[in-house]
């Protein structure tokens, strides 16, 4: 065989059968951050518990609506996952129903999310109706149709202590409906929330309804649950080993650590006018430490010196002060 009948190869030496080598896929760059103190990944286990508690409720739930509207009715469990309550909202479509609910033990917020037209269909089941509902564009509840909304959805929710039992005390109570998501604060922006997905089917019609919970309460009560679930040996060794080499790895990460004076406040006119030879006074006394910040927290309390030629600081003082 001549150099000219050799197959072609590729750069990582792989042939190539159309004889036209193949780039190498560039290795991406992209980093995310991850914040370990607000984390917005479940763990595996938590995952799959919260997922038989809400298939529970969901069986529950669609039994409830059958036996009100007198139709067939089904709610199929989709997904769960955390996110922030800002990307929640900012998913959701306008308008649509709000239904704020409080959680009885931990006094916060929830809401159950679904399309104003599929409330109405529910009302014009209750009154012995075919099912058509109304579809008018910005079309609100009115007090009485209010009424029978959340009369229902306060029997259909109520499940929710028997799909828990397992996990939590988990009870909520209707308080209202709100009809723009941009105007809905129903927690923090930045707070981590629990939001299940589901399909929600009454007779011929189709719609996505979500569940919001705040995911502290739920969280805290998943790694209470923890200790209670039995584990065998092997699974506490690797569960052991894994936690040694995540302790071990995060010890190797490279972190910045700045020396900083105390912060001083001025005016934006000062900032604008500042020239190159100004003087900006601090208010940080001579005697007093610097602070040593790691990512915007206060770790520890340093003198400024020297050592050799550069300089340097001696720590004084260890206490951590969150910025």
């Amino acid at each position: 065989m001549t150099d000219q009948d050799a197959p072609a190869v590729t750069a990582n030496g792989v042939p190539d059968a159309g004889g036209v080598p193949t780039p190498r896929r560039a290795r991406s760059t992209q980093v995310d951050t991850y914040d370990f103190r607000r984390p917005l990944t479940l763990v595996r286990e938590h995952a799959r518990h919260l997922e038989m508690a809400f298939e529970r409720f969901a069986r529950q739930f669609g039994n409830q609506l059958t036996a009100r509207l007198r139709v067939v009715s089904h709610l199929a469990f989709e997904q769960v996952a955390l996110q922030t309550y800002d990307e929640y909202v900012n998913l959701l479509p306008s308008p649509t129903a709000m239904v704020l609910c409080t959680v009885e033990h931990s006094r916060q917020t929830a809401v159950v999310q679904l399309p104003v037209g599929a409330t109405m269909v529910w009302i014009d089941y209750l009154f012995g109706g075919d099912g058509r509902g109304d579809e008018r564009e910005g079309r609100e509840l009115t007090e009485i149709e209010l009424t029978l909304v959340r009369d229902l959805l306060q029997h259909s929710l109520a499940d929710l202590e028997y799909a828990f039992a397992g996990l939590t005390r988990l009870g909520v109570t209707v308080q209202g409906v709100q009809y723009n998501p941009q105007f809905v604060q129903a927690t923090g922006a930045s707070e981590t929330v629990l939001v299940a997905s589901f399909t929600l089917r009454v007779g011929e019609r189709e719609d996505a309804v979500t569940f919001m919970l705040p995911a502290d309460t739920m969280l805290a009560a998943l790694h209470a649950a923890d200790g209670a679930i039995a584990h065998s040996a092997e699974d506490r060794q690797a569960a052991a080993a894994a936690h040694a080499d995540l302790e071990l790895a995060v010890q190797g990460v490279p972190v910045r650590v700045g020396v900083q004076f105390a912060p001083v406040t001025v005016h934006p006119r000062d900032v604008l006018s500042l020239q190159v030879g100004d003087v900006l006074p601090l208010s940080h006394p001579s005697s007093t430490p610097l602070d040593v910040v790691v990512d915007g927290v206060v770790l520890a309390r340093a003198a400024i010196g020297s050592h050799g030629p550069r300089l340097a600081c001696r720590v004084v003082t260890v206490e951590e002060i969150p910025a």
